[in-house]
């Protein structure tokens, strides 16, 4: 410490007698986002719905379930399963199961992605009336964004983030009344595995910097557009997402007009536990539902879902990602 001291005193003066100071610039350090795999994502996809419908109180459930939280185990996750009963519209107790996995599970400033990994199980949609008691395959509507997250986690294990990142797969979000219910409420019998865990979440007073839903993210030349209740809760959010989509290039998924309001479960995250949270959500103008025209039906398979939208979402949230910044 002497020395280098010392060898300051001697070299600065010269400096000075011979040239006026110049202003020190400060560089900061690229960074590196890795880059997401497509390829991997939808292999995530296929897996699950190789496993059939993922219907709560059903053996497709349980293999799922394994095989989600043995993933992120893999990746180097910090994993909890939050097994719930709950009350379905119809009086059913579903033994529901949440899979949180943690990154970087020390750091104070935290982002949360989540997904739903059930399938609905009847396709009450489906336009064959004979169809109305089978269940959906949920390829799209619901493996899609799991698959999406798998491919983070996968990317996560290789290069850490510097913020910490609370991956969950939520069940029991697609057990919401069928057109037959006549009760009151129904809105509040979707989502009941993200209203379980906003009530009690993995950790004591968890919080996180904001949150993003992702939802039907994997259909074949999707659009993206601004949810309004995310607009409500989180509109800043909604900005930066889109914002960086549109950078990438991905403005043909990532519209930046006004979309619906949507009841899903980022509506409980922000209402029940307060962290400000965006749904990324497939919207069709064409549909008299607003959603793809397979949704809730028969054909909700693998032949809807498209490499090219998994790599948008997946592109677009990698680098919000890894440029968040601590506080």
């Amino acid at each position: 410490m002497k020395k280098y001291v010392f060898l300051l005193f001697v070299v600065f003066p010269l400096v000075a007698c011979n040239q006026s100071a110049k202003p020190v610039k400060s560089v900061e350090k690229a960074i590196v986002v890795p880059a997401f795999s497509a390829d991997s994502a939808y292999e995530y996809v296929q897996k699950q719905v190789d496993f059939g419908p993922r219907i709560p109180n059903s053996n497709s459930q349980i293999a799922c379930a394994n095989y989600l939280s043995d993933k992120l185990k893999t990746f180097g996750a910090e994993v909890i399963e939050q097994k719930s009963n709950l009350m379905a519209f119809d009086g059913t107790t579903l033994k529901s199961i949440n899979i949180v996995g943690s990154f970087n599970p020390k750091a104070e400033t935290r982002v949360l992605l989540f997904s739903h990994w059930d399938s609905r199980p009847w396709a009450d949609n489906d336009p064959n009336p004979a169809n109305h008691k089978k269940p959906v395959t949920g390829a799209n509507d619901g493996a899609s964004g799991v698959g999406v997250l798998l491919e983070m986690a996968r990317q996560f294990q290789i290069q850490q983030p510097t913020i910490g990142v609370d991956i969950i797969f939520v069940d029991a979000e697609d057990y919401g009344p069928n057109h037959e219910f006549t009760g009151a409420n129904a809105e509040d019998f979707w989502c009941l595995g993200t209203q379980y865990w906003a009530k009690n979440p993995h950790k004591v007073s968890y919080t996180a910097k904001y949150g993003i839903l992702l939802d039907m993210v994997g259909g074949k030349q999707a659009t993206f557009l601004r949810e309004q209740i995310s607009e409500q809760y989180a509109s800043n959010i909604l900005d930066k997402v889109w914002s960086q989509a549109s950078s990438l290039g991905f403005g043909q998924y990532f519209v930046n007009q006004k979309g619906g309001m949507i009841t899903d479960d980022h509506v409980y995250v922000n209402k029940l536990i307060g962290i400000p949270s965006i749904d990324i959500i497939q919207y069709d103008n064409n549909s008299g539902t607003g959603f793809a025209s397979y949704w809730h039906t028969i054909n909700d398979t693998m032949e809807n879902v498209d490499k090219n939208t998994l790599n948008a979402v997946g592109t677009t949230l990698m680098h919000v990602i890894y440029n968040e910044k601590a506080n």
